[in-house]
């Protein structure tokens, strides 16, 4: 072939009639020549002649030639070797590069938003609140236009931290800390049960959010026009007698004193307006580094590159990963090319940008332990898991049936090839890949907690639920609904051009235009969030495997009926949102793409 030829696979008619199918999956490229095995998935101690052996060998050291690791920041998890998206192996890069261009993508939004018309006018600062409409009437949808009319309320602000873009932060408040000395006095007015906060707390009513890890991380100077700011604060939440969970007080810093007033919400309106809204300006860098870059797109990819550099494509792991690592590395390789680089499109609208966000996921890294990937742990540890004491959390509940779907299937496909626990410990390739990623590509961290070494069959069961899981529901869960929260700019504010207030009875509606972010920088943070709400037109959502890696029969069987679990949750999801002003579909299985790739 003069031309790189994708192959799906060879189709052999034997002597008898038969016919024999090899999958191949992969771009052919001057390769001379090409050796493929049939589609049974076999465990490499089950390959007893020295030939498939060598075969297994050879694919495997040729991958590692490909599959390179390397540091791009120190303290991250490790990603590729490779600098531009065309350098990547070509198996793994995009179908069209022009598609993932986030320069062209972002103008092209910025353009079909109607907003280009401000999109060079840096510094220039909106009138007021409603000037913020200018740029947002083109798309409205329906939880976007929601959040607009309501984004002052409190009860708007508090169940954003159950099911908006960072439902992952709330936390059940069991002490106060010292450095919050929040008194009775001050919320007692907030308090609907007749009891102190110190028995609220004690009845298990009162939340926390704190953005501690944000504390000391350096703002945007890459603009020496526009001065930037972040602050690091801490917020009490109350449930009420019908279950909302509303703000009753913030510190906009992590040292109590006079100069870091403790803001509540019978202080003046726009005092108290303007403490929301540095909180949502604090939960917009969380979400955008923290919980969507870091531990969902480059966790994704550091499984995605232990898996090439160890599983063979004969490996049944290997077909069950494959689909859900899709265009993961080359969105990440275009991400550090483009947006997260140095002057990269990252820096233009955000107070992370210029290094700070770097700075942000290597604190982050010191907390990302294997359980916390983990979802029922994860929602566990923050004492949220109770489903009557947060009955709207729909975030948890979705996502927790998400969980066990993705769970049983894992657990069919492994225990169709392990027949026991030994087989799984004699699988020296399914061990080099759980070492890997733990030794590289968290590069033994002390305090990543990551297998080194599986046992059972239940242990790699769970290990592949967490690959799975947080490459499919765990970003889209914290990425689709992005337009959704954050196209209202004043609901969660990319930037900050003036300090956080340091007394009461300072803030106006002057001061808060002129610390929200101006109309250029309004008009690139809109572009970015419209484009990574977008679905790909050939979107593959969880369980549809069109690629037939495998070819045995319990193995499609065992997707059948992960597929039939999926649509049920889906048509519950369905169900439950009818009627209701924000519905909550993040996590609808009919909404999950199988990979990150946006």
């Amino acid at each position: 072939m003069q031309d790189d030829w994708y192959c799906r696979y060879i189709t052999v008619k034997t002597p008898k009639g038969d016919y024999v199918e090899f999958p191949c999956f992969r771009w052919l490229v001057d390769d001379k020549e090409v050796v493929l095995r049939d589609g049974q998935a076999r465990l490499p101690q089950h390959d007893k002649t020295s030939l498939v052996k060598q075969h297994r060998q050879a694919e495997l050291e040729m991958r590692r030639k490909n599959f390179r690791w390397r540091e791009w920041q120190p303290g991250f998890p490790m990603s590729i070797d490779a600098n531009r998206h065309k350098d990547l192996p070509r198996d793994i890069q995009f179908d069209s590069e022009k598609g993932v261009d986030f320069v062209l993508n972002y103008s092209k939004a910025i353009e079909n938003l109607f907003v280009n018309q401000f999109m060079h006018m840096f510094q220039s600062s909106w009138n007021d609140f409603a000037d913020f409409e200018k740029i947002f009437v083109r798309i409205k949808n329906t939880i976007s236009e929601y959040v607009m009319q309501h984004w002052k309320e409190d009860f708007m602000f508090g169940y954003q931290f159950l099911n908006g873009c960072n439902p992952v932060v709330i936390e059940k408040c069991t002490k106060l800390p010292d450095k919050f000395p929040v008194t009775n006095e001050m919320v007692s007015v907030s308090l609907e049960r007749e009891l102190t906060l110190e028995q609220e707390i004690e009845a298990g009513n009162i939340y926390i959010v704190d953005y501690e890890v944000i504390d000391g991380i350096r703002p945007n100077c890459t603009d020496p026009c526009t001065l930037q700011y972040l602050a690091a604060p801490i917020c009490l939440l109350y449930k009420n007698a019908q279950n909302k969970i509303l703000p009753i007080a913030i510190q906009l810093g992590q040292t109590p004193g006079e100069h870091n007033p403790i803001y509540l919400p019978t202080d003046d309106q726009y005092d108290w307006l303007l403490a929301k809204i540095w909180v949502r300006s604090a939960d917009f860098q969380h979400h955008q580094t923290i919980t969507h870059l870091l531990r969902t797109h480059l966790i994704t990819e550091m499984f995605a590159i232990a898996m090439f550099r160890n599983l063979p494509a004969v490996h049944p792991v290997y077909k069950l990963l494959i689909p859900h690592i899709r265009f993961t590395i080359a969105i990440n390789t275009k991400a550090r090319e483009q947006l997260i680089c140095e002057c990269g499109i990252f820096d233009k609208a955000n107070a992370t940008g210029g290094g700070g966000h770097v700075q942000l996921i290597q604190k982050a890294m010191k907390t990302l332990t294997f359980r916390s990937l983990c979802f029922p742990d994860m929602i566990k540890a923050r004492g949220v898991d109770k489903q009557e004491e947060l009955p709207t959390y729909f975030f948890r509940d979705d996502g927790l049936k998400v969980w066990e779907a993705t769970k049983s299937f894992v657990s069919d496909v492994v225990h169709i090839y392990y027949t026991s626990d030994e087989t799984m410990q004699g699988d020296e390739e399914i061990q080099a890949f759980i070492k890997d990623a733990c030794s590289f590509g968290m590069q033994d961290f002390d305090y990543c907690e990551f297998p080194k070494s599986l046992k059972t069959r239940e242990e790699l069961t769970e290990y592949l639920t967490v690959v799975v899981f947080t490459a499919s529901a765990g970003h889209a869960a914290v990425n689709f609904g992005q337009y959704d929260w954050c196209s209202w700019i004043p609901n969660a504010p990319s930037t900050m051009r003036r300090p956080p207030p340091n007394k009461k009875g300072l803030a106006d509606v002057n001061l808060i235009i002129e610390s929200l972010p101006d109309r250029g920088r309004s008009s690139w943070h809109l572009g970015a969030v419209w484009a990574l709400s977008q679905y790909q037109e050939n979107e593959l959502y969880l369980g549809m495997y069109p690629d037939e890696h495998f070819i045995e029969k319990p193995v499609k069987a065992a997707m059948e009926k992960f597929r039939k679990q999926l649509a049920e949750i889906s048509s519950t999801i369905k169900m439950r949102n009818e009627g209701k002003k924000l519905p909550y579909y993040n996590m609808s299985p009919d909404k999950i793409p199988n990979s990150v790739a946006v």
